[in-house]
């Protein structure tokens, strides 16, 4: 049990040290999207393409909602079709949202796209949206 401890405390402090967004995608995201970003084959897709998403016209607006609002029905990701749904978080606040989206975007999409803002999310709130719908105004990445 000595020998725990300091183990124990390690893992504490590095759990602290975790950036919020970080925290939130170990606990709302990771089961789907696995730790590395890379999804589950043929159910929940990768995150690494979502540089592409979030560089196309309407991306930025995308990718708050699917966290809003969810996203279900077929998506195909770099030639692969999924077919998985994803639930909404409405219950994240704004700057929860876009905390996530960033650390999924730098941490696994390896974007450069400025950050997404808490205002950002909150205008987004404003029309609320079906996970179908969402699916419909993903704009084309190429």
């Amino acid at each position: 049990m000595k020998r725990l401890l300091p183990l124990l405390g390690f893992l504490g402090l590095l759990a602290l040290a975790q950036s919020p967004g970080a925290k939130l995608y170990s606990a709302h995201c990771q089961s789907c999207h696995q730790a590395n970003g890379q999804g589950i084959p043929g159910v929940f897709p990768p995150l690494t393409h979502l540089d592409k998403v979030v560089q196309a016209k309407g991306g930025r607006e995308y990718l708050v909602r699917v966290v809003l609002y969810g996203l279900q029905g077929p998506l195909t990701v770099e030639g692969k079709t999924y077919n998985g749904v994803m639930p909404p978080f409405r219950q994240l606040k704004d700057q929860e949202v876009a905390d996530v989206l960033n650390y999924v975007l730098t941490t696994f999409a390896k974007s450069k796209a400025k950050p997404i803002t808490a205002a950002e999310v909150k205008a987004a709130r404003a029309k609320a949206l079906s996970p179908q719908d969402v699916l419909k105004s993903r704009p084309p990445v190429k």
